[in-house]
């Protein structure tokens, strides 16, 4: 079974007296992480033991008890009348710190062993000038509300149990936002601060059955795959959803980024305005605050949209298999301010897209995403493979312009949108590289066992004993056609000729 987990973030609505006591329930939680920290440092055995054990220990260790009314470290010297699934909150966030300061410091420790090992000759031995891990100096931990610590959850409300500065008191909240999903899993909501208001994060999970990996899928004909082409301008998105045996079964051009990219603009146009107006920026000081917090909410919108409208057209397919091109050798153009800084933001939207959209297809029932190699998919032809004209309606259909809309095949005649005919060939990327073998040099041992002997009767030039000098290139061939050393037909040791030979990329797997 496979696992989908996701966090929901909703407002609170609530009185304004309320912001304290969540400040003071914050502060103690981390009292109390940061008192458990210190226990686990003073007890370094109890990282050996598992969650639960290990949770157990520590408990005995400060909590009084009928069997241990006496504990070595009392959690009461701190504060008195802490609820037990607040302390076991505080603990399980006390071992997850101390689990990676002590994994960070043993890999410290294992460097600098490695380095006082070292021995040099010729040289002086440097000293190991690396600072080691230190414990956390404070604590800023959101607080998770176990079971007993909340209840009365709806639609619209909730009760939390908070320490108020001056005793535990019941809270009843008001929820903004959207609802939880169904077929979803609740876990533990988490108070957390956000600036000057407090938001409540519940983490939810789905189980499902675990889907096979995209090479096993491939061997599938009827398995279908969505291929997205990410564009700057037009479209964002185009994606075609194909089978592995080559049919394409449907089409859609997604987004405007036409509009996009000219609002992004015209506010980048606007912050370059007033910077040359003031002629000097702040140190340490963020300018056109405003503007700066408009784009970047502009992107995180388009770019959550893109993605869901991208993962309900693959859903709406049954495709089960994401793919995209791997783009992340992208640099902006040259221009204006505005010009280049608005490029350079439409290259991170991609990098989001894929982002958000690896997670929702995830969530929306198993859907595995892939990247394959971008290089030449505008260029191909999605049937012969051949170099195609792409050119814009009214124009001459010649050459090879860069962000035409139409295409056009000279040697089968294909004719396509440019971008229709670029997703499709992303998604044939994928078939092909998991279809084709990888064309590796053989091992050498294997090269060597292949080889005869040379008491086998063969000759070769190199055995025979020279009497006018060095024989020239051609000489040095061999005598025989099937003789060691020879170059049959201007072919190389894998038996392929030149042309033929393509340069086997080795494309990262996501």
């Amino acid at each position: 079974m496979a696992k989908a987990t996701k966090t929901i973030r909703q407002a609170l609505h609530y009185p304004p007296q309320y912001a304290a006591y969540f400040a003071a329930n914050q502060a103690l939680f981390n009292r109390v992480v940061a008192f458990y920290f210190d226990c686990i440092q003073a007890h370094e055995g109890l990282l050996s033991l598992k969650n639960k054990q290990a949770l157990t220990a520590l408990e005995k260790l400060t909590h009084a008890t009928e069997s241990s009314p006496h504990p070595i470290m009392p959690l009461t010297d701190l504060a008195p009348d802490i609820p037990a699934m607040f302390r076991r909150a505080a603990i399980n966030a006390a071992l997850g710190s101390a689990r990676a300061f002590f994994s960070s410091l043993k890999t410290w420790r294992a460097r600098k062993q490695k380095h006082e090992a070292k021995h040099t000759k010729k040289r002086k031995k440097r000293p190991f000038r690396e600072r080691p891990p230190v414990p956390p100096r404070s604590w800023n931990k959101s607080v998770p509300f176990y079971a007993s610590l909340w209840h009365e959850r709806h639609t619209h409300g909730i009760v939390l149990k908070v320490w108020t500065g001056s005793c535990w008191s019941w809270l009843k909240l008001q929820i903004l936002g959207r609802e939880l999903p169904d077929g979803y899993a609740m876990g533990s909501p988490q108070l957390v601060r956000k600036g000057d208001r407090w938001w409540l994060h519940t983490p939810i999970e789905k189980t499902f059955e675990a889907p096979a990996k995209s090479g096993e899928q491939l061997t599938i004909a009827q398995t279908r795959l969505c291929a997205v082409d990410l564009n700057l301008d037009k479209h964002l998105a185009v994606c075609s959803v194909q089978t592995v045996d080559g049919t394409i079964l449907a089409t859609s051009f997604i987004g405007n980024g036409t509009a996009v990219s000219g609002c992004r603009k015209q506010l980048l146009g606007r912050i370059a305005r007033n910077r040359s107006q003031t002629g000097l920026i702040a140190e340490n000081e963020q300018d056109n605050a405003d503007l700066w917090a408009k784009i970047r909410h502009v992107d995180e919108q388009i770019a959550h949209l893109m993605s869901a409208r991208i993962v309900q057209f693959a859903s709406e397919h049954k495709a089960s298999i994401l793919v995209f091109e791997h783009l992340g050798n992208l640099q902006p153009e040259k221009g204006t301010y505005s010009r280049r800084s608005n490029s350079k933001r439409a290259y991170w939207m991609k990098g989001r897209l894929f982002r958000y959209a690896t997670y929702k297809a995830w969530h929306a029932g198993g859907i595995i995403t892939c990247r394959v190699n971008p290089r030449n998919t505008s260029r191909e032809c999605h049937r012969c493979h051949a170099a195609v004209i792409r050119y814009n309606q009214g124009h001459p259909v010649e050459g090879y312009t860069s962000g035409a809309a139409l295409c056009l095949c000279p040697q089968c005649q294909m004719r396509d949108h440019a971008d229709r005919n670029a997703s499709i060939r992303v998604g044939q990327r994928l078939i092909e590289r998991t279809q084709e073998p990888l064309k590796e040099k053989p091992h050498a041992r294997s090269q060597r066992a292949k080889r005869e002997s040379k008491d086998s009767g063969v000759g070769i030039s190199q055995d025979a004993k020279r009497q006018m000098g060095p024989s020239i290139p051609a000489a040095r061939r061999g005598d025989h056609a099937n003789g060691h050393g020879t170059a049959q037909g201007r072919r190389r040791r894998m038996g392929a000729s030149f042309p033929d030979i393509a340069s086997q990329l080795r494309v990262h797997f996501e």
